[in-house]
């Protein structure tokens, strides 16, 4: 398997990456939502109802 960043092979140490900056660029996609799982759009009947307070309200 090679480094899923850059390709090259990976180093023991950053396994799978092949550097530390390679598994920091992954990580920053990660944080930065780059990366996303594809859900399905949650339907507005499925949420329960939540009353707020009159005096909670902005």
């Amino acid at each position: 398997m090679s480094c899923p960043i850059c390709t090259k092979d990976p180093d023991p140490k950053y396994r799978p990456f092949c550097s530390r900056r390679c598994a920091d660029v992954d990580l920053g996609r990660w944080l930065t939502g780059s990366y996303a799982i594809a859900a399905d759009a949650a339907e507005d009947d499925d949420m329960p109802k939540v009353e707020v307070p009159p005096e909670r309200q902005q």
